[in-house]
This record gives C-alpha cells, sequence and structure tokens, in this order.
C-alpha cells in the first residue's frame, strides 16, 4: 500500500486535506498497525488527500507526561510543534485517543493550534455527507466499548455509534458505558507499567462486561483498549468466541461502495 508523506508530496508543489497521524502504537504494535492500514485503505478507496509524516513524526509525549516526565512530554512536544508548523498542517486526523487528546487539547499551550479530529468523528462526518458510503450488510448485535479519552475526557459518545448504525449494528449497551464508561485499565500511562495491588485486574473486569452482553463482537476505537480487551478475553479462554474490531476494521467488513 502506497502512503503519501507529507515531506515528499510538498517537494512536489501539492497540498493535502488531512495530516493522519499515526502514533506510537499505529506505527509499531503490530495489532494496531491493522488499523492504520485499514484506515488508510478507506482513504485510498475514496480518493481523499492525506498524508504522514512518516519517520518524522515522534511521540507526542502523552505517555511521558502521564507518567510525570514534563520535561520529556514538552521536548517532544515542541519537535512535534516545530514539524508541523513548518509544513503548514491545518488539520489532523488521529486514530489513537490519546495522540487525539495530546494535540486537541495540550500543544495548543506549547504554540501548536490545528483543527483536530478523532478518525471516529472524521469518518462519521464522510458517511453523513455522502462520500463514504457503506455496502449493505445483514444487521448484527455487538458490543462497544468508550475509550476514556476519547469518551470522558473529550465527551464524544455519539460518533462511534452513529458509525456502527450506519454499518447496521446493533448496540448492546454494557453495564458501564458512555460517561459511566470503565477504563480499560492502560490510560494514564498504566500501559506501560505494572497492575497496581487489587483483587482482579481492569480490563478482566471490563471483559467480564463484554460477555455479559453475549455477543460475540466488541468494537473499540482505541488501540490501548484493543489490546487490554484481547488480553482480558484470553484471560477468560474467551478469545476464540469473542473478537474484538476497530471502528475501521468494521468499515471494511461491510464494504464501501
Amino acid at each position: 500500500m502506497k502512503i503519501p508523506i507529507v515531506s515528499e508530496l510538498i517537494a512536489e508543489g501539492k497540498s493535502i486535506d488531512i495530516l493522519f497521524w499515526v502514533g506510537c502504537a499505529g506505527n509499531y504494535d503490530a495489532r494496531a498497525q491493522k488499523v492504520t492500514r485499514a484506515f488508510c485503505t478507506i482513504l485510498n478507496q475514496i480518493g481523499y488527500s492525506y498524508a504522514i509524516l512518516g519517520e518524522e513524526e515522534k511521540c507526542t509525549g502523552d505517555p511521558a507526561r502521564r507518567a510525570g516526565n514534563e520535561f520529556l512530554f514538552q521536548m517532544l512536544a515542541i519537535q512535534n510543534i516545530e514539524t508541523l508548523n513548518s509544513y503548514g498542517i491545518k488539520k489532523i486526523v488521529c486514530t489513537c485517543p490519546h495522540c487525539f487528546n495530546t494535540l486537541k487539547n495540550e500543544y495548543p499551550q506549547l504554540g501548536g493550534t490545528y483543527e483536530v479530529l478523532h478518525y471516529s468523528a472524521f469518518l462519521d462526518s464522510l458517511i453523513k455527507e455522502g462520500k463514504l458510503k457503506i455496502k449493505e450488510t445483514n444487521s448484527e448485535k455487538v458490543s462497544y466499548h468508550d475509550s476514556c479519552y476519547l469518551g470522558r475526557v473529550n465527551g464524544e459518545y455519539e460518533a462511534p455509534r452513529s458509525i456502527l448504525s450506519a454499518l447496521q449494528k446493533d448496540i448492546v449497551e454494557m453495564k458501564r458505558s458512555k460517561a459511566n464508561g470503565l477504563c480499560c485499565g492502560a490510560g494514564g500511562a498504566q500501559m506501560f507499567k505494572e497492575d497496581e495491588p487489587g483483587d482482579q485486574r481492569i480490563n478482566v473486569m471490563r471483559t467480564e462486561e463484554v460477555l455479559g452482553t453475549n455477543t460475540n463482537k466488541v468494537i473499540a476505537n482505541c488501540p490501548f483498549c484493543i489490546t487490554m480487551l484481547q488480553d482480558g478475553l484470553k484471560a477468560k479462554d474467551k478469545q476464540d468466541q469473542v473478537m474484538v474490531y476497530d471502528l475501521a476494521e468494521m468499515i471494511l467488513q461491510s464494504g464501501i461502495q
């Protein structure tokens, strides 16, 4: 798959409509790479103008700031801001809610002000505008997990559900959802440290709520959530009965007209 690089397009005198911020997980994690490819496949199929920074993209600094290393966060953020501003980037789309939150809410204080969208809101708008047309599919029941950094932190609950509705998916809400949703257990840099003392891991608790919906698919919109849900299903020996999918993957499963 050919993914356009900003520096190459700029050198050719071309412009782009959006910058796709891939993120560390989307670049290096094998499972998240599938989401990256799915999102790029969608954009390629509908002929949308986009590009990525490639090797010039650095970590947003989210894990560093959450872990208390403010110096490292600011060093990474300033470097990214200088790169983005050098290319005149105005609009950014992220598949990771953690990248989305950091770019949208924390970079402006350091001089990086952009229109930043999570890909769920971006794809939902394309569907509603008729730019992304989904093929007719059979209706099925699925469960949906609200990621903390998209939901409770940024108040976005409807865009992912709107996409699933367009895909003719009937959402069976979990015991805790939307503003009352339960964290997957990876936020706040918890992904990179040992579990806190306790009787049960958070992702296993969340997995039990997934299993309580009696669906065989759970949909997520965050690479951390996908990892934690998959690990929770393995802990319950249910990884072959319940599959974890990303929103972009569900769109490709349905097919694009």
